[in-house]
């Protein structure tokens, strides 16, 4: 076999602190003085990483856009200072509507810093615009603009189109950066610029600056664009005119022009990065003594000392040996304080590289295809595949894929539309317009004034390490008990495995079992003993914060996806619809053969409950009903487990006292068929209820029901508490959500004869393999499936990481 050449990425000592993965943030080694003001600039940078090291998430779907009905197939990476997060554990995930409220959310087990995830949508799904949001923990302590966000589009199959255009995309805005930050007086300034609708979008603007040059602009990427300026001291704010492709024309005003400070010219040239201070008075004393550090990802890869009043104002930064990625350049002044800012980004031949070495395409129907992809000559790879139908499936140019995601988007705050074209190639005209990009857009993930006064961020989240149980103790006086311990017999239904545990009570009351590992739910039977060994004693379990009804709060607004090609959204409907119908016929077990029907219809699990609790009026009716004695639920409320259930329902804002509306109206709340309100069900234990019944506007069961009704029915003997919950004398029970159960990828084998395989094929998704095993010896790996009743072409989109932090990306049709 032909040596297949590949690069290696060049890495910065990346150092992960043993007191991060014990959980003791706050020790930190004392330094020694610096030695002069720029070391202790070196010494913050350093002390900060040591601290907070990065970790950052990309989730890789299996398609870009969804119908109600199908399954979101998800893989998620985790990395910490750009190297695999080996030591992740939990990784949440959580689906969002328009209106930032949480549809779904799961917590995922993460191995080998790779998480297999699904959301299921229902056939009640609203269509509409979401949100995909993931994160860990660690993540939460600092700014929500660097927590992973994908927007997604989901659409009602039983339409033929998708949502009109928006009409409004009319409007436009201008933003202009100074390079450096500063718009000096008297010298010659480098401005960047960025055109973008009302939706956030880049349009192409050409216009001109009201300066005696008339200087023009035009846009020559995405909306963005430069020019140069040379203002004058003291003169008013100059003024842009601008006219967009639609011939819309606004003026924009300029930054203000600054007489002093300094600002910071940049010059990427690939292996070198050239830089030059540019002060607004060479005759201030004050900017005698300049210093410029550059860093990424927290790491410091240069510094150099300027003397203005010496002439020495430039130099370069070694960068052919440094990893793919943002370089940040600050150049500071002799107090220590930041006078002006550059992004540079570091292109280098680092990228994972992987191809289709063999191929047998079937194009027949339920024939089988096979690929062998050739992968990188490293130790370990993680590796997801998805195979998609290319016609019927529509394709988000605009969605960020695993190398724009880590190396790009990931370290910078605003919005980068279409990130992986910066990515196709070394083409000067591509460097350019990723060089606009640095210079439309900031790096803040830690703030240089903060850092080196030594104040540092709020430790609210630990680094996690498995699910973890505290809570506090008390006794009959309500104080603290001290000493003692809590008794727990612990079993998972799931797979009905048991075990127990003993955890002490510290000083405080307090006791804590980390690193608990368990899919689904938990039943937690606990008794709680003093140092006496009394048994009266009140127990109360801490909330985590993903166990918490809040609503999220998003740092940019989501985006109106653009409009998908009409031709291809209708047979990707369409072929979503026919899907629906053949999972419906596989769950309720209906085998349709040519010419005959045979259904074995079984009864319904909810019609037993409903029989016990239902009766007049609020039995049958036309809505739907949840039976909560077959399930295990574990939403804060039922409100909580009736978001994203009930199409036509809209549960919004604080759960714990929410907005409830259903056809413009509010529908009528009933506790075992007698009418109540929203504060008596939001505290309602979900635990406690057996049955929910929602009904469809209008409800005639009672008052107030002409915008529907939600009837909520709490257990009786019998059902609480149920056959899979036996009590256990002496204990009490507390449930405590664990890890995610995955389902499987549905894969036919049509070598073998199944009575399933007389329902028709319409899997839009063909094959979906999170974690593609790979041959160490030969480097390469096999992706086998069957084809549908219909793709003749089909899309394969690799996505992975190495153990040396490499990430790469392969699309190819066939």
């Amino acid at each position: 076999m032909q040596v297949h050449n590949t690069k290696k990425r060049r890495h910065l000592k990346w150092m992960v602190p043993a007191t991060l993965l014990a959980g003791v943030m706050g020790a930190v080694a004392v330094m020694p003085p610096p030695a002069d003001w720029s070391d202790h600039l070196v010494q913050a940078l350093q002390q900060y990483n040591n601290r907070y090291p990065q970790e950052k998430v990309f989730l890789h779907l299996d398609k870009d856009y969804y119908a109600a009905g199908e399954t979101i197939w998800f893989k998620g990476y985790v990395t910490l200072q750009g190297l695999p997060s080996t030591q992740a554990t939990n990784l949440y995930v959580e689906l969002l509507d328009k209106n930032n409220n949480i549809v779904q959310k799961k917590l995922f087990a993460v191995f080998n810093a790779g998480a297999p995830g699904n959301f299921e949508l229902p056939e009640a799904q609203k269509p509409g615009t979401y949100q995909l949001r993931a994160y860990t923990a660690w993540m939460l302590n600092f700014d929500p603009a660097f927590t992973y966000t994908r927007t997604i589009e989901i659409f009602d199959p039983a339409k033929k189109g998708g949502p009109a255009a928006d009409s409004t995309a009319a409007d436009f805005s201008v933003q202009f950066f100074p390079e450096g930050g500063n718009l000096i007086a008297g010298q010659a300034n480098t401005v960047a610029f960025k055109a973008i609708d009302n939706n956030g979008y880049p349009i192409e603007v050409t216009g001109a600056i009201k300066d005696p040059k008339n200087t023009a602009i035009k846009s020559v990427h995405d909306g963005m664009g430069t020019f140069e300026i040379t203002p004058t001291g003291g003169s008013d704010a100059y003024q842009a005119v601008v006219k967009s492709a639609k011939g819309q024309s606004k003026t924009f005003t300029l930054p203000a022009v600054q007489t002093t400070g300094a600002s910071l010219k940049v010059f990427n040239k690939g292996a070198r990065i050239f830089y030059q201070a540019v002060p607004a008075n060479m005759g201030d004393t004050g900017l005698n003594k300049l210093v410029v550090i550059a860093q990424m990802g927290q790491q410091l890869v240069y510094k150099a000392l300027l003397d203005v009043s010496e002439g020495r104002i430039s130099g370069f930064i070694p960068a052919d040996k440094l990893p793919s990625g943002i370089l940040q350049i600050t150049l500071f002044g002799n107090n220590g304080a930041p006078l002006a800012e550059r992004l540079a980004f570091i292109r280098n031949n680092d990228r994972m590289e992987m191809d289709v070495l063999e191929s047998d395409v079937a194009r027949e129907p339920r024939k089988k295809s096979t690929f062998v992809l050739r992968l990188p000559d490293t130790l370990q790879s993680n590796i997801s595949v998805a195979v998609t139908d290319a016609d019927a499936v529509p394709v988000d140019k605009n969605a960020a894929d695993i190398v724009s995601t880590l190396l790009l988007t990931s370290d910078i705050k605003g919005y980068v539309y279409n990130p992986n074209w910066y990515f196709r190639d070394t083409n000067p005209t591509t460097l350019q317009a990723l060089d606009l990009v640095m210079l439309t857009n900031g790096w803040r993930r830690f703030s240089w004034e903060k850092i080196a006064k030594n104040e540092f961020p709020d430790i609210r989240y630990p680094y996690e390490q498995g699910v973890t149980v505290k809570g506090i103790t008390t006794g009959v006086s309500g104080r603290p008990i001290v000493g003692g311990k809590l008794d727990m017999i612990i079993k998972l239904p799931v797979d009905s495995s048991s075990m127990f545990a003993s955890a002490p009570i510290d000083e405080k009351g307090q006791f804590n079992i980390a690193n608990m590992v368990f899919p689904d739910t938990a039943y937690i039977y606990y008794q709680g003993s003093d140092a006496k060994k009394s048994k009266d004693v009140n127990v109360k379990f801490d909330i985590h914060f993903f166990d918490r009804a809040t609503q999220v709060k998003i740092p940019y607004p989501l985006r109106v996806p653009p409009a998908v090609d009409n031709s291809s959204l209708k047979l990707f409907l369409a072929t979503a619809a026919e899907s629906n119908k053949v999972n419906r016929a596989i769950n309720n077990k209906t085998v349709y053969l040519q010419e005959v029907n045979v259904n074995a219809k079984k009864i319904k699990p909810e019609e037993t409950t409903e029989k016990r609790y239902a009766s007049g009026m609020f039995s049958g009716g036309d809505g739907y009903s949840f039976d909560l004695t077959k399930e295990n639920p574990t939403a804060y409320n039922i409100f909580q487990y009736l978001q994203s259930k009930v199409a036509g329902l809209q549960i919004t804002g604080d759960l714990s006292n929410p907005s409830l509306s259903w056809r413009g109206g509010k529908p009528g709340l009933y506790l075992n068929e007698m009418q109540t309100d929203i504060s008596m069900l939001s505290t309602l234990s979900i635990n406690d209820v057996a049955l929910i019944k929602v009904f469809r506007p209008p409800f005639m069961g009672g008052f107030g029901g002409a915008n529907g009704a939600i009837a909520v029915y709490t257990k009786k003997g019998g059902d609480n508490p149920p056959a899979n919950d036996p009590s256990i004398k002496g204990f009490q029970l507390y449930k405590k959500a664990g890890y995610a159960v995955v389902k499987t990828f549905y894969s036919p084998d049509y070598s073998v004869k199944k009575e399933v395989h007389a329902l028709p094929d319409k899997r839009l998704t063909l094959y979906w393999n999170p974690n593609l095993a790979v041959d160490t010896l030969t480097h390469t790996a096999k992706v086998e499936f069957y084809n549908n009743d219909f793709s003749k072409r089909f899309r394969v989109v690799v996505q992975g990481i190495t153990d040396e932090g490499t990430v790469g990306k392969l699309e190819q049709e066939f």
